[in-house]
């Protein structure tokens, strides 16, 4: 087991001060263990996490502010401030900022798995199709469209 220290990331800090820009979106990381990660993520308007599937994490969002339309499992349902929405592993979701206003809020997942890397390695790729290429290789698999 990892011994943790105790400590505060601050209010508009992250872990070693990494910001990621991942589909328009940036991703503050707040703490990252083998148990769990969680970072602080604003979407502008029009953003979104297309449908995919995280086959060895649970995922959640605690919404701060805006809203959300999300895919979840096949169902279209909202979220908005207040709201904490539950993605166990291998049920299918995608997360989209319809709206004009600003999406803020706190992801995190259990455990973190790949997840680390994966941000990592995607932070500012602009090609959607090397996203998806990429995160297949760290358990985050992308859906296809749906047909027409």
């Amino acid at each position: 087991m990892t011994q943790h220290e105790a400590g505060i990331t601050q209010s508009g800090k992250s872990i070693d001060g990494i910001v990621w820009n991942i589909l328009g979106q940036t991703y503050v990381p707040k703490h990252h263990y083998d148990s769990s990660m969680s970072w602080h993520a604003t979407f502008p308007p029009g953003t979104f996490v297309p449908p995919h599937i995280h086959t060895t994490q649970d995922e959640f969002i605690y919404m701060l502010e805006g809203r959300f339309d999300l895919t979840l499992d096949g169902k279209d349902v909202v979220a908005g401030p207040g709201d904490l929405i539950c993605l166990p592993r291998n049920i299918a979701h995608g997360i989209f900022n319809k709206s004009d206003q600003v999406v803020k809020c706190i992801f995190w997942v259990s455990p973190s798995a790949k997840l680390w890397d994966l941000f990592t390695k995607i932070n500012n790729v602009g090609d959607p199709q090397d996203v998806v290429r990429i995160a297949s290789a760290h358990e985050v698999q992308f859906l296809p469209p749906p047909s027409e």
